[in-house]
């Protein structure tokens, strides 16, 4: 029994040793602070920026982004956070930012995924909101999470505007927003929780559901699903993680450790994107079996 215990634990770090080992690094123009990304359905990678009006892109396989919309022309100085690829759709979603500090407005954006052709626009509500990430649900519908807000929009297909699912003080930080199969987690940067928003046969949202990790989690930021895990940027523990989420209980797993200033993670097939914003890059792993 010990010579099993300790076969398994030597192939346990060796496995998570693997996982390490990035196989590619992708980088963009210095301090263009890499807030999210997004692999399309080409395999090139998607990287919007939180310092500059562009969205960059790298082809598949490249080791460096170039610009892929520069919006500096019509818009100005703004920024970009989530950008989300929907290959079904042929559209790239983005949150474009306005201000600077707490004095934030921003605008919900789409894109022609092939020409970078400017599709929708929307600005959210109230003076002061953050549209900072997004998922498409087993409804097709867009669900989109305001920072500031503490709000979650919902854009049903054919829709011509979002509509409010929820607003609750428990997403005063709103942040990460996935779907886990038919349920959506979303999480709080500011709050350092995990949220499950229950939705009713009819899409109606109920009262968030505090999910308790294992450990501290800190500074959630962009969070994904993928193969029935949670995978999230921990941006104030310099962390990737794996959640498994078991009713109101989650158990985490580090994945990568060691970085400055995660924000961005994107599991696609065999990869697992995890970005450094504070770097400027983004580093491809092997994904997990």
């Amino acid at each position: 029994m010990r010579l099993s215990v300790l076969s398994l634990a030597a192939l346990l770090i060796c496995s998570a040793a693997q996982a390490a080992e990035p196989k590619l690094v992708v980088t963009t123009e210095p301090k263009s602070q890499p807030e999210s990304f997004t692999e399309a359905p080409d395999g090139s990678l998607i990287i919007g920026s939180a310092s500059k009006p562009v969205i960059y892109r790298a082809a598949k396989g490249a080791s460096e982004a170039k610009t892929f919309i520069d919006v500096s022309a019509a818009e100005g100085n703004v920024s970009f956070l989530g950008v989300l690829a929907d290959g079904p759709t042929n559209t790239l979603w983005a949150c474009e930012i306005i201000g600077v500090g707490k004095n934030h407005h921003s605008i919900l954006r789409s894109f022609d995924l092939t020409s970078a052709a400017p599709k929708f626009r929307w600005p959210l509500p109230g003076d002061i909101n953050l549209c900072n990430d997004f998922v498409v649900g087993p409804d097709k519908a867009l669900y989109v999470s305001d920072t500031f807000g503490s709000r979650i929009f919902r854009l049903r297909p054919e829709a011509s505007e979002p509509e409010l699912l929820i607003e609750d003080r428990a997403l005063d930080g709103i942040d990460g927003i996935t779907f886990l199969g038919s349920e959506l987690y979303v999480n709080n940067v500011i709050s350092n929780n995990l949220y499950r928003i229950p939705l009713d046969q009819a899409g109606k949202a109920g009262s968030p559901v505090q999910i308790w990790p294992d450990r501290p989690i800190k500074g959630p930021d962009g969070m994904r699903a993928y193969n029935g895990k949670l995978y999230l940027a921990e941006n104030r523990n310099g962390r990737a993680s794996m959640i498994t989420v078991n009713g109101d209980q989650a158990t985490v797993v580090t994945i990568l450790d060691g970085l400055t200033q995660p924000t961005a993670i994107e599991p696609a097939g065999d990869t697992l994107w995890v970005g450094d914003r504070a770097k400027d890059k983004a580093i491809a792993l092997p994904m997990l079996n």
